[in-house]
């Protein structure tokens, strides 16, 4: 028997341009049926099969069983029984499968079972409420009861529980992976709006939503939220709650507009344990602000409200909070109190730290006023901190939260007051510096990660002065980055700098400079140094037999004028000397070396004075910086290799 049809419509899904093939011999108990469809639509499902065909062997109590295929499942094997009361079906794979069961008493009801479902299985459901969002992998098990009235809205409800979802947005912005959760479900879906509620708890996974980064395990935290969407507008969670034993308790709204970003929040944030929100929620952000690994202590409570995908207002109260990078370039400990920004009128608060460090040098207590208003918050008066016997300052301070386009902007000032040198050398582990560190920047700003400085900082040490200026920084807090600079030294003392460096022994004053000085990842790319010593010296000009070795070393010095010089230096500690001057332009890892002027082939370096007379004279021009920089770290160590045998 054949029969063709042009359309069948059933509670859920309208099937088009249907075939139907039946083969049953006289006498025989069961026959072959064979249905063929061209299209089969599930409107409030959302589920479109194209060319599905379905071979079953019939039975006289109207059960039917066999492969069927259609051009998104592939071959699954469907089973049908059919009688006046009920309508069972079960579509399965392997170890998954769907039942479905319709009682005629409730026509509009539809129950599911779902045993080991792969998730992708439900994408069409899932586009329903979330048409960007793609499930890549994962199993449901679970239950749900589908009602499909004719005048009312679609309504799903059960429990589910998902083991191993994975899931990913066309942008890659947002994304799970490994997501176990066991949850109940209510979904009504109306002519003009969608309503979700969801209740249960997720024990494990990860999800990526922005810069964001969850890791979730351990204790299972517990979820309830309440979301609706009107059509043609973005998802708004009117109730939301999340509980994850100490690590965070979160509880408030939230809405998002039709690409899923944050348009408006008001969120009740608390953590008693401060460690593990670092671990599990605030790794993203951290580790896009250069801090990744960063070691949190202590416990945090935050009031927040964001209006038009902007922070309004936020409060943040922090107790016994401690900070330490991973990478030991600073720490805090003890920060307590409560900060407010606003984006209205002023307000004013403040926090306090008990100590802490910048890389290896400790700094001391201070007491930071805050005010905000406007969309900035900052200092509400000048800032003291103790530092290596002196204070560091800080003059002003403004933070601008991101928002919109724009990322984090900071305009700061600060100042150096009366630093001990040698404390900083030695917790640095320098050599034996001294003197004293003032100086001061008016005004510094950090924007699309670059930081920015303005005036200069002035050191006075070795009885002289150094200067830096155009002091600017890219990527700070990102991956390789890049310092710029010139700096200027003027009348250091070269008997003390010698002797701490190392260096031979010469007495006299120095001054030079290093310009156009640029750092990769704090190693050197580019500068053009320039090192002489001071004409208007005074005193002595005296230079130590080791120091013209190892001045011959870095110099790549070929040896002496004549022998006379030879005889001499094994006879004398010490030489005059008129003019030493030594200069490096470094660019591609080469260092163009000069001195104090053309001799012959070479370049001088030290020019002598009186007698014996000494002159130094260097030939290699041209020098990689690696090379350079072992010879430099030999001379310091005294290994140079001397000029004469």
């Amino acid at each position: 028997m054949d029969a063709r049809i042009d359309r069948i419509t059933t509670g859920g899904a309208t099937l088009h341009d249907v075939r139907i093939h039946l083969e049953w011999p006289v006498g025989a108990t069961h026959g072959q049926l064979r249905l063929e469809a061209r299209r089969v639509v599930a409107p409030d499902l959302g589920y479109v099969f194209e060319q599905v065909a379905w071979r079953c062997r019939l039975q006289r109590e109207w059960h039917c069983e066999g492969p069927v295929e259609s051009n998104r499942r592939g071959t699954l094997r469907l089973a049908v029984d059919l009688s006046a009361a009920s309508t069972d079906v079960v579509l399965s794979s392997a170890d998954a499968s769907v039942a479905m069961q319709r009682r005629a008493a409730t026509p509009d009801l539809t129950r599911l079972d779902l045993t080991r479902v792969p998730l992708p299985w439900v994408q069409a459901l899932l586009a329903q409420a979330w048409p960007q969002a793609t499930l890549t992998q994962g199993i449901v098990t679970g239950s749900l009861r589908v009602e499909v009235p004719d005048q009312g809205p679609l309504h799903v409800q059960g429990r589910l529980d998902v083991r191993g979802l994975g899931l990913d947005t066309p942008d890659g912005r947002i994304a799970a992976e490994g997501l176990g959760a066991r949850i109940d479900v209510d979904y009504r879906k109306f002519d003009d709006r969608t309503l979700v509620t969801v209740d249960g708890e997720v024990g494990e996974g990860e999800v990526l939503w922005g810069n964001g980064y969850f890791a979730l395990g351990g204790q299972p935290a517990l979820l309830s939220l309440a979301a609706v969407r009107q059509e043609g507008d973005g998802w708004q969670v009117p109730v939301l709650a999340w509980e994850d034993a100490e690590a965070l308790s979160l509880n408030g709204s939230l809405g998002f507009d039709n690409d899923l970003e944050l348009d408006r929040a008001a969120l009740d944030i608390a953590s008693a344990r401060l460690d593990l929100l670092g671990q599990r929620y605030l790794s993203g952000w951290l580790g896009q602000w250069g801090l990744a690994g960063m070691e949190l202590g202590g416990e945090v409570q935050a009031d927040v409200v964001v209006e038009a995908g902007a922070l309004a207002r936020a409060d943040v109260t922090l107790r016994e909070v401690s900070m330490r990078d991973a990478e030991g370039r600073f720490g805090f400990n003890g920060i307590a109190g409560t900060a407010t920004f606003s984006d209205g009128a002023i307000e004013q608060s403040g926090l306090r730290w008990e100590g802490g460090r910048i890389g290896d040098v400790a700094f001391g207590a201070a007491a930071v006023p805050l005010r905000s208003g406007d969309g900035l918050i900052g200092l509400l008066q000048q800032v003291r901190v103790p530092l290596l016997g002196g204070e560091l300052v800080l003059e002003a301070l403004d933070v601008r939260p991101p928002a919109g386009d724009g990322g984090l902007e900071v305009e700061f000032g600060l100042a150096l007051d009366s630093l001990d040198v040698g404390r900083l050398a030695s917790a640095m582990d320098w050599p034996a510096f001294t003197g004293r560190l003032d100086g001061r920047v008016p005004k510094a700003r950090y924007a699309n990660d670059r930081l920015t400085f303005e005036g200069t900082l002035t050191a006075q040490t070795f009885g002289g002065t150094v200067e830096v200026s155009g002091l600017a920084m890219e990527r700070p807090f990102g991956p390789a980055p890049t310092l710029a600079a010139d700096i200027v030294f003027d009348d250091m003392d070269l008997q003390a700098l010698t002797s701490v460096f190392g260096f031979g022994e010469i007495t006299g004053a120095l001054d030079g400079s290093v310009r156009g000085l640029r750092l990769v990842d704090w190693s050197a790319q580019a500068f053009d140094a320039q090192l002489r010593t001071d004409d208007a010296w005074k005193g002595r000009r005296r230079i130590s037999q080791r120091a013209v070795q190892d001045l011959s070393s870095v110099g790549g010095a070929g040896g002496l004028g004549n022998s006379l010089q030879a005889q001499a230096l094994k006879l004398f500690d010490d030489f005059g000397y008129r003019h030493i001057g030594m200069s490096c332009r470094l660019a591609n890892e080469v260092c163009v070396m000069d001195g104090l002027g053309s001799v012959g082939a070479g370049f001088s370096i030290v020019q002598g004075s009186g007698l014996p007379r000494l002159s130094v004279v260097g030939f290699n021009r041209r020098v990689d910086w690696p090379v350079l920089v072992d010879r430099l770290v030999a001379v310091t160590q005294g290994e140079s290799t001397p000029i004469i045998e």
